[in-house]
């Protein structure tokens, strides 16, 4: 079986991404548990309304991560965008009782901003958080979630996320041609291949 094939048809129900939920956590317990954790990158911390998920990533899970961020950069890259890549930037809202820490996230352009443009999550497990629902109150413009094959955008209006066909921040990236080399062996293989197709498409 391909890759792309194996990852269309991936159980997400799975439990190969490490995921433990505590309920009923005040935001004072969330707050130990990131001083606990320290500055390390996992396990990665949801946190919403009292509930905590914790999830430490599979390697299949960093592998998507790592070729949508580098095929995403090397776009961008190509286009004269400027960028910088936050990875799991910690970004919280005591008030609403939110907490996020994306798999990926980005600012783009040169100025300094208090919160990302763009989060990007890969649901290789489905947890059982609402990721939306957080990154709703955390002031992010878009969120992608990468779910079993496909690259879903969810752009903020109106108070809320909703689904659309493309980024709004870039609708000429083809998020459909960037998902399908994401089954490449390695970033090289898939970033030329990426560069290609897009040429080809010109």
């Amino acid at each position: 079986m391909s890759r792309a094939l194996a990852y269309r048809e991936h159980d997400d129900t799975s439990c190969a991404d490490g995921i433990v939920n505590l309920h009923n956590l005040s935001w004072n317990d969330y707050e130990r548990m990131l001083k606990i954790r320290g500055d390390k990158a996992v396990p990665r911390f949801h946190y919403l309304e009292g509930e905590l998920e914790i999830m430490s990533p599979s390697i299949d899970h960093e592998r998507i991560t790592t070729l949508i961020g580098r095929l995403l950069e090397a776009w961008c890259e190509d286009r004269g965008v400027e960028l910088m890549a936050l990875r799991s930037w910690t970004l919280k809202e005591p008030k609403e009782e939110r907490g996020a820490e994306a798999d990926e996230c980005y600012v783009f352009g040169t100025e300094r901003r208090e919160r990302p443009q763009l989060a990007i999550e890969v649901e290789w497990t489905r947890g059982i958080l609402d990721k939306l629902e957080i990154y709703k109150k955390l002031g992010v413009d878009e969120v992608w979630i990468w779910r079993k094959g496909v690259i879903q955008v969810h752009v903020f209006a109106g108070g809320k996320f909703v689904r659309a066909q493309r980024s709004r921040r870039f609708p000429d990236l083809d998020l459909v041609l960037l998902a399908s080399m994401l089954d490449r062996q390695t970033i090289g293989q898939a970033v030329r291949d990426f560069r290609k197709a897009l040429a080809d498409q010109r």
